[in-house]
């Protein structure tokens, strides 16, 4: 959504992270419903990469090419959405997430010439959807998630633990209702929006007039 704010912005870039099955797809299409078109949302790099036919293999050399590859298009992703005057960059996960699915001996930071430290310090926010349990709706929705509910949250625990040591990392604990889970993150990411575009958030979610506070 356009609005008459014509002043440069000063812009954020914000992680939206979790295990497989917790929801950012579809808090990722509220978004989209929810905020002025200073909110830039970027695709997921991991689907482009095996969306586009990467090889996807348990197989460790396979598997860490993979992950190389999707660090350098989340980064180049990241690059392009820069180039415009937006106030949020909102990424579909980060690139320190891959730490969590890197396999084997070594870890991603060496492979791709970077430490840690570097990568949190790029993200101004981290907003972590926790993944539900299998009795608390997990689903295999996104024909891309292939991964069963236990190993889903064993995912999220890593992912949890790469992220570990960022100053302003929010948790959206998992709910049976949806919308309940949505309006949190909706809620935080609002906060991170310059006032300008604060006042011409338009709520997505029925009941969710809180955010419009002002």
């Amino acid at each position: 959504m356009s609005h008459e704010c014509t002043e440069p912005h000063d812009r954020r870039l914000v992680v939206l992270t979790g295990g497989p099955g917790a929801g950012k797809t579809a808090l990722l299409e509220l978004v989209r419903q929810s905020f002025c078109a200073h909110v830039r949302v970027l695709p997921e790099a991991a689907g482009i990469v095996f969306g586009g036919g990467f090889p996807r293999s348990p197989v460790e050399g396979v598997a860490r090419a993979g992950q190389r590859a999707i660090f350098h298009i989340q980064r180049e992703l990241e690059a392009a959405a820069a180039a415009d005057d937006v106030a949020i960059v909102l990424c579909d996960r980060g690139t320190v997430d891959g730490s969590a699915y890197w396999p084997g001996a070594g870890d991603l930071w060496a492979a791709v010439g970077t430490t840690k430290a570097r990568e949190l310090e790029r993200y101004d926010a981290v907003i972590h959807l926790r993944t539900p349990t299998l009795d608390g709706g997990y689903n295999h929705d996104n024909p891309l998630r292939i991964e069963s509910a236990v190993e889903a949250a064993l995912i999220d625990e890593k992912i949890a633990e790469a992220w570990t040591g960022h100053p302003r990392r929010h948790f959206v604990p998992a709910e049976r209702d949806f919308l309940a889970k949505a309006r949190r993150a909706l809620a935080l990411l609002r906060d991170e929006l310059p006032e300008c575009c604060r006042r011409h958030v338009v709520p997505a979610l029925d009941g969710a007039r809180y955010l419009q506070r002002p």
